[in-house]
């Protein structure tokens, strides 16, 4: 099983690479430093 961990992945640039990375299986950790934008980002399929 393949792992990342993103930082700064609740907006933008990180954001995609998120969808990217979770649309290829692999399990993404998404780093953020704001609750509210971290909470919806929560379940990237």
């Amino acid at each position: 099983m393949k792992i990342a961990l993103v930082t700064g992945g609740n907006r933008g640039i990180g954001f995609g690479v998120c969808q990217g990375l979770a649309k290829e299986g692999i399990k993404t950790l998404l780093g953020s430093r704001d609750p509210p934008t971290r909470q919806s980002s929560h379940h990237l399929r």
